[in-house]
């Protein structure tokens, strides 16, 4: 289940998420916290919807569906936030993967700082895992990311808030290498790859924490998760269809890729 706001470019948000599932061979169901208004150049305004709208798609899935696992990206009010917490802690849910999204790649704020105050405090103690981009980790944390170092006392700080475990997205560095930083139980990891030089990256957070709610009920730990989730977005930028006329989605089908 993803529960986030809805892009009608199909780049990001629940859209993403559900090609995501899909392709992986999960099926996906979605709950929508937020009408946007966005395509590849920017994110216009938005229509957050009410705590009982949310509320009732979520009831609604859960009376009728078993839920391997959960993703939560734009969750842009502190009543939604609260009530989709509820939800969650109310069920015994295997795993559970936050994406905090703050902050559109166009620089459109999409939660403020009461909201993602909630969010921190309600949600990142029920997530498997939380994954912030690093401006969203700089936000949480006020930790300023430049480098491998700084992520991981930007982990530190997110994990002590309450997660089981953090990663930190660094796609968006000024670095050759795609950087993204892993705290668990067992320690920390630093995972590199070549970064795809291209603008077509609309959605790929939304996309690696789909992936990731996939990977885990399919039994993948997280540290064999993470790498599989980078290879498919490597290749979902490389094969993308390279439309519109901002930052392009992704291809969420690519060819050549494989779990294993």
């Amino acid at each position: 289940m993803t529960i986030a706001g809805f892009d009608p470019s199909a780049g990001a948000g629940t859209l993403a998420d559900i090609k995501t599932m899909s392709a992986f061979g999960c099926y996906g169901v979605a709950a929508i916290t937020s009408l946007t208004f966005q395509n590849t150049q920017g994110v216009y305004g938005a229509a957050h919807q009410p705590k009982d709208v949310v509320s009732q798609q979520l009831t609604s899935l859960f009376d009728d569906f078993n839920i391997a696992a959960i993703k939560t990206g734009m969750l842009p009010t502190e009543e939604v936030i609260e009530e989709v917490a509820r939800q969650i802690a109310e069920r015994p849910l295997p795993y559970v993967v936050v994406d905090p999204v703050v902050r559109s790649t166009s620089g459109y704020d999409l939660i403020d700082d009461q909201a993602l105050k909630v969010l921190i405090e309600k949600l990142f103690p029920l997530a498997s895992v939380v994954t912030p981009n690093a401006v969203e980790a700089e936000r949480i944390t006020g930790i300023a990311i430049k480098d491998a170092h700084s992520m991981a006392h930007a982990a530190e700080k997110i994990v002590a808030l309450g997660a089981k475990a953090v990663i930190i997205k660094g796609g968006d560095m000024v670095s050759e290498d795609a950087l993204d930083f892993l705290m668990d139980a067992d320690g920390s990891l630093l995972y590199t790859a070549k970064k795809v030089q291209s603008s077509n990256t609309h959605g790929t957070g939304c996309t690696l924490s789909s992936a990731l709610a996939c990977l885990l009920p399919l039994g993948y730990g997280l540290r064999e998760a993470l790498p599989i989730a980078k290879k498919y977005i490597v290749e979902a930028i490389r094969t993308a269809p390279n439309i519109g006329h901002g930052y392009g989605p992704l291809n969420h089908f690519p060819p050549e890729f494989g779990m294993e």
